[in-house]
C-alpha cells in the first residue's frame, strides 16, 4: 500500500495541467492524487491506514524510484495510432474531472490520443448524443460512466458493431452492451461500510435518510440496494428507520434543496448518508450553516469536505469514505489500451498490468465481468488535513 501511495503522489504533479486539457472547471483548484485502494475484502481502516502516507516532500524521491522500477519491470503498452474516448456523466462534476484527468494521463503516457466528452446534463440522452459523435469519428474505444443502466443499449450496440471496444467505469450499463466494467469497489463492501457508518452515527436507532444522485444511476442504486438488504437481513439494524431516499441529480443546488427538505420533513432525523460527492458537499454546507444536529456521512472528495470533517458539534460530518477517482480513470485508461491491443478480451480470468497501479485480473461478479480498483478509504479528523491537498 505504501508503494502505491508514494507512486501516485509523483504522478499527481501532472494533474493540474491534465485537468486543464480536459476542459475542467476545477483545473486551478484540483490537487494531486493519493491512492485509496486496497484489497476488496479488507476493512477500510486496515486497508490503507493514514499513517502509511508519507509527506509529499519525502514521497517524491521514493516515488521516482518506484515508478522507474515499475516501468523497467513491465514494458509499457504502445497506444500510438489509436484514439481512446471517455464519456463522463456530465460537465462540471469535480469527481468526473479528476477521473478524466487520470484517464488522459494513462493513455497519453503510452502514446495514445484522448477524447474526453462531458455531456451538458447528467442524462442518458446527453450521453447518447456524444457517443453517436464518437462513432462517427471512428475512435478505437469508448469508456462510459453510465447515466442509465439500459437507455444506452442501442447506441453502445451500434458502437460495438462498428468495431469500437466498449467498457464502463464508475457506473455500469447493461453487461451485454460492453466488454468489462471498471468498478471502484465491490458493491457489497460499499453497502456494508456505509450501513455501519449510519449505525454508528445514529447510535443504532432512529430516523435516517439517503441523499443520492439520479434515480437511474446504477452505482448509486446498487449501493443503496445493498444497504437496504443488509437492514432487512441483519437484526442489528432493526431499530433504524430509513425515512426517504432523496435525489439531488448530482446538481449542487438540487442537492441543497433536497437536504433542506429532509430537515423540514423529518424533525427527528439523525443522519443523512450521501453516497455521491456532489450530494455530500451540498448537504454538509446546509447542515453546518444551519448548525443542525443531524450528522452526515457518505462518499466525498477530501478537498471539498475538509472544512466539514470533525467529531464535534461545530462540524457536520464526523467521517466519510471514498476511493481515488484519478486512479479509477487511470485504470479505465489502461484497460482501454489492453482491450484495443488485444492483451485482454474482457473474459473472466484475463490478466493485464495497469501501469504502476499493478496487476489486475478480470473477475466475474454476479454474472458480470468486472475489474475492482479497491475498497473505500475512511477520511476523518485524524487524516483529513493530510488528504485535503491531495485530491
Amino acid at each position: 500500500m505504501k508503494k502505491k501511495v508514494l507512486s501516485v503522489l509523483l504522478a499527481s504533479a501532472m494533474v493540474a495541467s491534465v485537468l486543464a486539457g480536459c476542459g475542467s472547471s476545477a483545473a486551478d483548484t484540483a490537487a494531486p492524487a493519493a491512492d485509496a485502494a486496497a484489497e476488496e475484502a479488507a476493512p477500510a481502516e486496515e486497508a490503507a491506514p493514514a499513517e502509511e502516507a508519507a509527506p509529499a516532500e519525502e514521497a517524491a524521491t521514493e516515488a521516482a524510484v518506484d515508478t522507474a522500477a515499475a516501468d523497467s519491470a513491465a514494458p509499457a503498452a504502445d497506444a500510438s495510432g489509436s484514439t481512446y474516448a471517455l464519456v463522463t456523466k456530465s460537465a462540471g462534476n469535480p469527481f468526473m474531472e479528476r477521473m478524466a484527468s487520470g484517464f488522459q494521463e494513462a493513455v497519453e503516457a503510452q502514446g495514445g490520443t484522448v477524447v474526453i466528452q462531458n455531456p451538458e446534463a447528467a442524462t442518458p440522452d446527453a450521453q447518447i448524443s456524444v457517443i453517436q459523435s464518437l462513432i462517427s469519428q471512428g475512435v478505437s474505444s469508448i469508456a462510459v460512466d453510465g447515466n442509465d443502466a439500459n437507455a444506452l443499449t442501442a447506441v453502445l450496440t451500434e458502437a460495438k458493431d462498428a468495431g469500437i471496444k466498449i467498457l464502463t467505469l464508475d457506473s455500469d450499463v447493461a453487461p451485454d452492451t460492453r466488454t468489462v466494467y471498471c468498478n471502484q469497489a465491490g458493491v457489497q463492501q460499499i453497502g456494508e461500510t456505509l450501513m455501519e457508518a449510519v449505525y454508528d452515527l445514529t447510535g443504532g436507532e432512529g430516523d435516517w435518510a439517503i441523499l443520492s444522485a439520479t434515480s437511474q444511476a446504477t452505482n448509486q442504486n446498487a449501493w443503496i440496494d445493498a444497504m437496504k438488504k443488509l437492514m432487512e437481513s441483519d437484526s442489528k439494524y432493526a431499530k433504524l428507520n430509513l425515512v426517504e431516499v432523496a435525489y439531488g441529480d448530482d446538481e449542487p443546488q438540487k442537492s441543497t434543496d433536497q437536504t433542506q427538505a429532509l430537515l423540514q420533513n423529518y424533525p427527528d432525523l439523525k443522519v443523512i448518508c450521501a453516497p455521491t460527492t456532489v450530494g455530500i458537499a451540498a448537504a454538509a454546507k446546509v447542515l453546518q450553516d444551519q448548525k443542525s444536529t443531524v450528522k452526515l456521512t457518505g462518499l466525498g472528495l477530501p478537498s471539498e469536505m475538509a472544512e466539514y470533517i470533525g467529531d464535534d458539534d461545530a462540524h457536520s460530518c464526523p467521517y466519510m469514505y471514498l476511493w481515488n477517482p484519478i486512479d479509477l480513470g487511470r485504470l479505465a485508461g489502461y484497460t482501454s489500451i489492453a482491450l484495443v491491443d488485444g492483451t485482454i478480451t474482457g473474459a473472466a480470468g484475463d490478466k493485464f498490468t495497469a501501469g504502476d497501479l499493478g496487476d489486475y485480473t478480470i473477475e466475474e461478479i454476479d454474472g458480470s465481468t468486472q475489474i475492482i480498483l479497491g475498497p473505500p478509504f475512511k477520511f476523518d479528523p485524524s487524516n483529513i488535513d493530510e488528504w485535503k491537498s491531495v485530491y
